[in-house]
């Protein structure tokens, strides 16, 4: 198998594993999908705690909105009754308006919480140091916790207006948000690798050979940005392990120049021929007037 380290920009994203004569359509067909799915999972995620805390969205036209305004503009909220959680609920306002306050007991937000940090340590980029390649299977089965664990919560499900719920059905809504930024369309999408563009229409094999022991660093990007910087030839670990190792040859050296200091050569103890000149009584000889 061929082991992909895929990054965007120098941020390293996943590892995928294919094969040499995969074509780069699929290639790029399920880096694409699970670059996505990550990013999908981290979106609900990032909303699932909001849920336990504060129960349901409220209806858009009511977010935001203080109590006294509700009560003027004489507006209600039709999924209220219909979406309790399980087991009852407690209160806590949300002070920034966006839920209506309902949130599930402790037990049931005990399911939500420990099903988002599941999700999350499938999705994290912790999973490249520890060379676990992830799967479009992976990315599939999380979502499907995550949904599975909303409904043991809310088996009656959440309005449709929820982004939680819009997520789940596809229906989701990135315009004019930083999370648009990051998704990129299929058709967008392009794989780089030495920096150059790996075509579709090619083999991954047209440009690695095939040798399926192989270990590559691609980039992706969408389709008219300029072409991503190249990897460097020595990776910042790679460099700190240099200079460490210089540094340890450094002080070694620095001993041994102090060990081969030979002032020792001036001293009595280090004369060879001290015991022959006492054998012939030419010890203490002293010259000079009497």
């Amino acid at each position: 198998m061929v082991q992909l380290h895929v990054k965007r920009g120098d941020e390293s994203q996943f590892l995928f594993n294919t094969t040499v004569d995969a074509p780069l359509e699929a290639v790029i067909h399920h880096i694409t999908t699970i670059y996505n799915g990550r990013l999908k999972v981290e979106r609900i995620c990032s909303e699932i705690p909001e849920l336990a805390d504060h129960g349901i969205t409220l209806p858009p036209n009511m977010q935001g909105l203080t109590d006294d305004q509700i009560l003027e503009l004489k507006l209600g909220d039709e999924w209220e009754d219909k979406c309790t959680p399980s087991g009852g609920s407690v209160f806590r306002k949300d002070e920034i308006g966006k839920r209506n306050g309902h949130a599930p007991i402790e037990k049931m937000k005990e399911v939500l919480m420990r099903t988002v940090e599941e999700a999350k340590a499938v999705i994290s980029k912790k999973q490249v140091p520890a060379n676990i390649c992830v799967t479009v299977e992976m990315i599939k089965d999380a979502l499907d916790q995550l949904r599975g664990a909303v409904m043991i919560v809310y088996p009656m499900e959440l309005p449709p207006y929820d982004p939680i719920r819009m997520e789940f059905e596809g229906k989701e809504d990135l315009s004019r948000t930083q999370a648009s930024l990051q998704v990129i369309a299929e058709d967008e999408c392009q794989l780089w690798w030495a920096g150059k563009e790996m075509q579709r229409g090619k083999k991954l094999q047209d440009y690695v050979g095939k040798n399926e022991k192989t270990k590559l660093v691609v980039k992706i990007q969408k389709k008219g940005q300029r072409a991503p910087a190249r990897e460097p030839l020595v990776t910042d670990e790679q460099q700190k392990q240099m200079m460490q190792h210089h540094y340890r040859r450094q002080e070694e050296l620095k001993k041994l120049d102090e060990a081969d200091d030979d002032s020792h050569l001036d001293s009595e103890w280090s004369d060879r021929q001290a015991l022959k000149r006492q054998f012939h009584g030419l010890t203490n000889i002293k010259w000079g007037p009497r």
